[in-house]
């Protein structure tokens, strides 16, 4: 393999291509120029129309996924969304982070005029209109989301909910600093502030990781008419891009295969079992030292707690008064069934009674936005039912814990 690598600027005479970061590697026959961008920038925009209206290039390859292309692409991907399907598959988590992404790049866009990743949208709409193939290299946002969690221990999760709701639910313009830091970053990287650079673990996932897949999907699109590609992908993802399309010797098809594998942990909650152990062994003791009467209290103890703050998350979440008797029932029997969240259960009922409607698809992006929006959109209003039963659940179980633990001592 005689691969070489080279800095260099446009020799067209244009001093705005010129002005942008590119890189040059050529491999395998192949002649890739890597063209850094700001996702907030309009000149990120002009150059991206530049490069590709001088004709030099035979394919053109952009920073994205497809979920992603159709969300700037389709403003109508949202409405299309099978909320049954994304609580039955346990996805209302990730789409809950999806929101706080996309609420985040709405605050962007209304601050600086311009929507977060043009550069992209535009670098596919001009391929498309010349009829150049079109390379979608980016990793799947899920499974980023995924493996980036699954690096992270409890403490860690928690912070990354707590960047992704401050961001969330900020009203403040987005920071000098911040936009500054977004114009040589990453937009996943950003959207978590500044968790994402304290956090080695969720740094390789989302930007590391991502560099040398999206090389080993440039190298996977390898084809004989194509010799000279346009990568179009953000300055942060530039160097660590270059140097793996450059060095990797690995067979891109499995490790392709490698970086987008979430491995099943075999999560044992061992607090949850330790809790569930006290709980079982403190009311079989109240039978049998207390008699049905203190074994009987003990289960009401049980019923209690744990039904009565799932429904009172339920509650809190302006969920639909058979949501929230639902929580109740289910919440007591969520030990013996670890695997299916308590705010499951929930959610499908709000979603069955209180069906979201077009508009509030519609309206979805700009409602993520505030707090009120949340209570008002029925979308996010069931994201808040499963994610407060929830909750409610899981401290109504440590708190019988607790006290069980309290009456046997």
């Amino acid at each position: 393999m005689n691969d070489a690598m080279t800095d260099t600027h446009s020799e067209s005479g244009s001093e705005l291509l010129a002005a942008q970061p590119l890189r040059i590697v050529e491999r395998d026959g192949v002649r890739y120029t890597l063209l850094g961008t700001a996702h907030v920038s309009a000149a990120s925009v002009q150059a991206v129309e530049q490069a590709i209206g001088s004709g030099q290039y035979d394919a053109v390859a952009v920073e994205l996924d497809p979920q992603r292309l159709q969300a700037l692409t389709n403003p109508d991907a949202l409405a299309q969304l099978d909320l049954i399907e994304v609580i039955r598959k346990n996805r209302v988590a990730l789409f809950a982070a999806n929101l706080a992404l996309a609420a985040y790049q709405r605050r962007l866009a209304e601050q600086l005029g311009i929507e977060p990743g043009a550069e992209l949208k535009r670098a596919v709409t001009l391929a498309q209109e010349r009829g150049l193939p079109v390379h979608l290299i980016d990793r799947d946002v899920g499974l980023t989301f995924r493996r980036a969690s699954q690096r992270l221990g409890f403490i860690g999760k928690l912070k990354l909910v707590a960047g992704l709701g401050a961001g969330l639910f900020s009203s403040e313009d987005v920071g000098e600093d911040e936009i500054e830091k977004l114009k040589q970053g990453d937009m996943l990287e950003s959207s978590f502030g500044e968790f994402a650079s304290e956090s080695p673990a969720l740094y390789e996932s989302i930007i590391g990781e991502r560099d040398r897949y999206m090389a080993t999907r440039l190298r996977e699109e390898r084809s004989d008419s194509q010799r000279n590609v346009l990568a179009v992908v953000g300055a942060g993802h530039l160097a660590g891009l270059a140097r793996y399309l450059e060095t990797d010797t690995v067979a891109p098809g499995p490790l392709r295969q490698a970086l987008e594998a979430v491995p099943k942990k075999r999560n044992v909650p061992w607090i949850t079992l330790t809790i569930l152990a006290v709980i079982l062994a403190g009311i079989g003791v109240g039978f049998w030292k207390g008699g049905m009467g203190m074994g009987a209290d003990m289960l009401a103890t049980w019923a209690l707690y744990t039904g009565g703050l799932a429904g009172l998350g339920a509650l809190l979440a302006g969920s639909h008064p058979l949501s929230i008797l639902t929580a109740v029932v289910v919440a007591p029997f969520k030990p013996f069934r670890l695997s299916i969240p308590t705010g499951a259960f929930s959610a499908l009922v709000e979603t069955r009674l209180r069906r979201p409607a077009y508009a509030d698809f519609l309206r979805l992006r700009d409602d993520a936005q505030s707090l009120k929006g949340w209570y008002r959109n029925r979308v996010t209003r069931i994201v808040l039912t499963f994610m407060l039963t929830n909750l409610g659940s899981m401290l109504g179980l440590w708190l019988t814990g607790f006290t069980v633990y309290g009456k046997l001592v």
